[in-house]
């Protein structure tokens, strides 16, 4: 069998520290491209960008930004949005039929799996803006530039809670599962749900395990893993892991429909005060925060062995070219575009994004990112999520955990379904020690 290729997590693990210095931009002279796209208005093109329902708070298809482009450029985007539960497969379907859209939003360390980044994407190596990238690994694989994103901060993934009920309650953040428990029962007696789990979009229901997995095994236990010399039956943490998510449905602590509510419903969840947590990434916060900014979220670690780490994903929701793309010349304008110095500004002042432009600055951190930094990230307790060492698709070990939910699948045969396939998948890809 030959080595296959490995997406590079050794950058993103030094990404952890890039906060520290977060207000620091390292602001450098303007190239002429940096300041503007632009290059006249010719016969109006459509060009199609497929993204995911539950990505519709991407900055990249915010409706004055399409509008301004379009204006400047005369080149208008059409949006393809995907079923959440199906992106992934319906992806797959369009680059296998030459039916591609000319840009699609995306996970780079998904895409490196689901979607053949090599065969169907654009390298995009060459292009002006990459110049003035601070950090081209949080966009790069294989030794080359394969998105784009004008962020370099990497998303990071525990509890999302409401910090005023807390403080009403008198609770603290738990820090061992019972505890949270305890939490949970303390939030149900004032009558508001606890948790929310909307696993009717199935990788939400990996948000707890890929963080509680990580934390339960040291990062080189994933080296083995991906070589054949571990098994994920081996670890019984994991299987404590799932087994705890799942009690926290079985004791009444969540949503009565976990596998009919989906993701879109979160933020209104959040904002009518109608539940308290939910296992899910700091961008939810950001999405609450834009409707509404008085709402007073933050994030605490998976609270599932001792001494809990918050989970820290790679670097999502980036945009790429397909190979295929019908106007691939059009879908590059629109990243010089958002690359400019000015357009980009905009977007990283609004969205308090750790910029990776080297003439847009950061701005002054959120308050709960802030708090990230403090209590989890320049202490070091920060571990990378699974989703950082996976070099196969994972949609089986999400449908494993939906059958959970529907009480198909104990926490062992979750974890026995889910190794079969990953050994069978690496297999296929023809991975060392399979």
């Amino acid at each position: 069998m030959h080595s296959i290729k490995k997406y590079s997590t050794v950058a993103l693990a030094g990404l952890l520290s890039v906060s520290l210095a977060a207000c620091g931009g390292n602001a450098g002279p303007a190239t002429n491209n940096g300041e503007s796209a632009g290059s006249g208005a010719g016969e109006k093109v459509t060009i199609e960008l497929a993204i995911s329902k539950s990505s519709q708070d991407s900055p990249f298809i915010d409706k004055t930004l399409l509008d301004d482009f379009e204006k400047e450029t005369n080149i208008r985007i059409n949006l393809q949005l995907l079923p959440a539960e199906q992106t992934a497969t319906v992806l797959q379907t369009k680059l296998a039929v030459n039916e591609t859209p000319d840009l699609v939003q995306y996970n780079l360390a998904s895409a490196t799996t689901d979607l053949n980044l090599e065969r169907n994407f654009e390298i995009l190596d060459d292009e002006e803006w990459v110049s003035r990238l601070e950090n081209k690994d949080v966009l790069s694989a294989y030794g080359h530039v394969y998105s784009f994103h004008i962020s370099q901060d990497t998303g990071m993934q525990g509890v999302v809670y409401n910090k005023d009920m807390f403080e009403e309650l008198g609770l603290e953040i738990p820090t061992t599962f019972e505890a949270f428990l305890a939490v949970c029962e303390a939030i149900k007696s004032s009558g508001v749900t606890p948790v929310f789990m909307p696993y009717k979009d199935n990788w939400a229901a990996n948000i707890w395990p890929a963080a509680a997995f990580a934390n339960a095994v040291e990062p080189s236990w994933f080296d083995q893993l991906n070589t054949n010399q571990v098994k994920w039956t081996d670890v019984p943490e994991f299987v404590t892991a799932l087994e705890q998510q799942y009690e926290v449905y079985k004791k009444g602590y969540t949503n009565a429909d976990v596998l009919a509510d989906s993701y879109d419903m979160a933020v209104g969840k959040f904002l009518n005060k109608e539940v308290a947590m939910m296992f899910m990434g700091d961008w939810l916060i950001e999405s609450v925060a834009e409707k509404d900014p008085n709402m007073n979220l933050g994030l605490f670690a998976i609270p599932s062995g001792s001494d809990p780490k918050i989970g820290a994903s790679p670097l999502g929701g980036q945009l790429f070219i397909p190979k295929q793309a019908k106007h691939k010349d059009e879908a590059k304008k629109f990243l010089a575009y958002i690359a400019t110095k000015d357009v980009a500004q905009k977007i990283v002042n609004e969205r308090a994004y750790v910029s990776n432009l080297n003439d847009v600055v950061t701005p002054e951190l959120p308050g709960y990112k802030q708090e990230i930094v403090d209590l989890y990230i320049a202490p070091k307790k920060t571990a990378l999520t699974t989703d950082a060492y996976m070099l196969v698709d994972r949609n089986e070990l999400y449908r494993a955990l939906q059958d959970q939910f529907a009480g198909s699948k104990t926490a062992e045969q979750v974890l026995s379904t889910w190794s079969d396939k990953f050994s069978q998948l690496m297999k296929d890809k023809g991975a060392e020690g399979f």
